[in-house]
Parts: C-alpha cells; sequence; structure tokens
C-alpha cells in the first residue's frame, strides 16, 4: 500500500488516527485527530511526536521522547500493547488517550509507517480518580472504626474532666472554657494532659472526638 492509499485510509476511520515515520516525524493526521486533539494538521504534520504531544505515563513519568519505545519495538518487529497517556491539547490542556498501534510496511521499499489510534478515555480516569478517592475514604473510615474500638478509660474521668470535655466539643477556646470554670489555664491543661492518659488519646481533638464516640459526654 502506497503512503497515498494508506493515508487516505486513516482519512476515513472513525478514530483519532496519524502516522509517523521512523523518525517519529508525522507524516498524516486524519480530521478525528484535529477534531480529538483541537490540532490542525498543518499545525502537526512534520513535526516529531513527541514535540506535538509531551506525553506522560500513568505515573506522570515523560514517555514521548527522542528514543520512543514504540519505534524500537516496530523496528525489531515486536508486538506492541495499547496504552494510555496523557497529552498536550491546543487549548493547553492536558488529555488521557488510549493509543493503538498498527505498523506498515512497503514490501517493495521496506519504508515504515507506524499508525497510532487514538480515543479519549477522559471518562475512565475520571472514574478511576473516584474510586481511588472513595478507598482513600474507605481507609479513613476504616482507621476511625479502629479509634472508635479502643478500650475503655483505665480509669473514670471526673465531673470536671467531663466539664472540660464538653466545652470543648462544643467549640469553646481554651482561654473561655477555663474562665468559665473559674480554673486558670495550666489547670486546663493539666486536666486536659490527665484526660489523654485515661483515653488513651495524643491531643484535645482527638480526645474530643473518642469521647463523643464512647458517649462518654
Amino acid at each position: 500500500m502506497l503512503d497515498g492509499d494508506l493515508f487516505a485510509l486513516l482519512e476515513h476511520t472513525a478514530d483519532a488516527a496519524f502516522a509517523v515515520t521512523d523518525g517519529g516525524e508525522i507524516c498524516s493526521w486524519n480530521a478525528g485527530a484535529e477534531a480529538l486533539f483541537g490540532l490542525a494538521r498543518d499545525a502537526v504534520v512534520g513535526r516529531t511526536c513527541f514535540e506535538v504531544f509531551h506525553g506522560r505515563g500513568p505515573l506522570g513519568t515523560l514517555v514521548c521522547t527522542e528514543r520512543c519505545q514504540v519505534r524500537d519495538c516496530a523496528a525489531r518487529h515486536m508486538a506492541i500493547p495499547d496504552f494510555d497517556l496523557e497529552v498536550d491539547t491546543c487549548a493547553g490542556g492536558r488529555l488521557w488517550v488510549n493509543m493503538s498501534t498498527i505498523v506498515h510496511e512497503d514490501p517493495r521499499t521496506g519504508r515504515r509507517r507506524i499508525v497510532h489510534l487514538a480515543r479519549s478515555v477522559e471518562d475512565r480516569k475520571r472514574t478511576e480518580a473516584v474510586v481511588q478517592r472513595m478507598l482513600v475514604v474507605s481507609k479513613q473510615l476504616a482507621d476511625i472504626s479502629d479509634q472508635a474500638a479502643r478500650p475503655a478509660p483505665v480509669a473514670p474521668l471526673s465531673e470536671q474532666e467531663h466539664r472540660v470535655l464538653r466545652g470543648l466539643s462544643e467549640g469553646k477556646r481554651p482561654a473561655d472554657l477555663a474562665r468559665e470554670l473559674a480554673i486558670s489555664p495550666q489547670t486546663l491543661r493539666n486536666h486536659l494532659h490527665h484526660v489523654n492518659q485515661k483515653l488513651g488519646t495524643h491531643s484535645r481533638l482527638e480526645a474530643v472526638t473518642h469521647a463523643i464516640r464512647r458517649q462518654l459526654i
């Protein structure tokens, strides 16, 4: 198949499609590629794909470089799996696409063209991000559950300690609470220290949260 025939075929495919030379220069760019990437044919043909895309992989590492692994695989006649790539767009944003590859060699001249078919996977990536956030929240909830299962205080809280925790749970500032209870700020800190010892907590916020969960206040 001659280049003209190949490019004509790509022009009629539904996917965004473009072809590159062994050197990585874009030599064909169909209407689907213009629509997906927002880049006109005249703006990309003759440029290298790594200059156009600055593609990064799922781990955020730059994978579109002058040393292209896809071109290396094509030269060695190795199978090229499809892959996800985050690329530049004309608006200065980034777009997640899935790339599949077809290698075409002219049997007469041995000239090789590497054809990439691209489709947006933005929806899938957004779903993956939501799932990841849900996993983080689930872990946080599990940690909270573990804290709630903490044993009861080794010693009962005094009435004054209850008053301190109750006041803090109502959002009162320590200085205001000390005045309300007619105690010094240092005495308030001593009460909190004893509360943390009894509850096995390490901070004012953790003590209040733990006390509320165990219905101690």
